[in-house]
């Protein structure tokens, strides 16, 4: 099978997983304890959206170096948190490479091989990709979806493995996450058999809400929103939020007009986020991860010039 062959197998899958993420998961029904729910998932995935060779990449930016939520937020982008931009993104390789090439480059990418985790076999494209991230000092995440804490221990377990073995990549993007009192034993066990594994490892959970506070001792970062710029505008704030540094929180933020660019990142800021992501629709497809957003490079300098 060919490259293309191989991409279009893989865009196929992840359109299909995305149906029934959207249907079945987190935004198609209201949970969470935290008073941000039934966030609704507006993107329609089509089966064309172009990845490389499948990948998931996450990339994270950070603003002016060091760690996220050194200050308090203040609302002013130019003065406020020192936060890291994180790009949840299905794109070709021309925005990779772009990604990767930014001024600073990038500092976290997470890696999805199959839409569920690191596959069954380790892919050569994607290895040397990884290889060029790490050579220029970036830190890869392996995603693995645990499905609301309904996937079984042992397969989150095993990509956790193969990540490490056939990528040389130890920490690890859990998403699905329920976010709900039943499941903290179970998302606990997976982060100690993480961290156990290997040492130094982060443990990111991504339940797209505020979940139950007991996750916030089980994650180093926690995705708290992913949901349109209009969500975010009413969405509220749980106020034990400013219990924990910013570098606990992320926020993804979608369909956002280049206009509000600025006012989106200002108020992640005074919401306690660390870590964030702004786009907008780039491609007609109504999918906003597929690309990175059109305003990209005004994006990076705002971040950058933070700290």
């Amino acid at each position: 099978m060919n490259a293309l062959s191989r991409h279009r197998h893989r865009y196929r899958y992840r359109h299909n997983r995305y149906n029934r993420y959207n249907r079945y998961g987190r935004y198609g029904r209201g949970r969470g304890r935290g008073p941000v729910r039934n966030v609704m998932l507006i993107v329609t995935v089509l089966a064309g959206v172009v990845a490389v060779a499948g990948v998931v990449i996450v990339v994270t930016i950070t603003r002016g170096g060091g760690q996220p939520g050194t200050t308090r937020p203040t609302g002013n982008v130019a003065d406020g948190l020192c936060e890291h931009i994180t790009v949840p993104a299905y794109f070709s390789p021309q925005y990779w490479t772009q990604a990767t090439n930014s001024t600073p480059p990038p500092t976290t990418m997470i890696l999805d091989i199959s839409g569920v985790g690191a596959g069954s076999a380790p892919d050569p494209e994607l290895q040397s990709l990884v290889s060029q991230a790490k050579a220029a000092g970036i830190t890869i995440l392996g995603y693995s979806s645990t499905v609301d804490g309904q996937r079984p221990i042992a397969q989150v377990e095993a990509d956790v493995r193969d990540y490490a073995a056939w990528y040389g990549v130890t920490s690890i993007f859990l998403d699905r996450v329920s976010g709900q009192p039943a499941q903290v034993r179970y998302y606990q066990q997976l982060a100690n058999y993480i961290h156990q594994a290997h040492q130094g490892s982060q443990v990111w959970l991504n339940p797209g809400v505020y979940p139950d506070q007991a996750y916030m001792s089980i994650g180093d970062v926690v995705m708290v929103f992913e949901g349109t710029y209009a969500q975010y505008l009413t969405a509220s704030v749980p106020g034990w939020v400013r219990n924990y540094p910013a570098s606990k929180f992320a926020h993804t933020i979608f369909a956002t007009p280049g206009a509000d660019l600025s006012s989106a990142l200002s108020l992640a800021q005074s919401r306690n986020a660390g870590y964030v992501y702004v786009t907008n629709v780039t491609d007609g497809t109504g999918n906003p991860y597929d690309a990175l957003p059109s305003y990209w490079s005004t994006e990076d300098a705002s971040a950058t010039a933070a700290c």
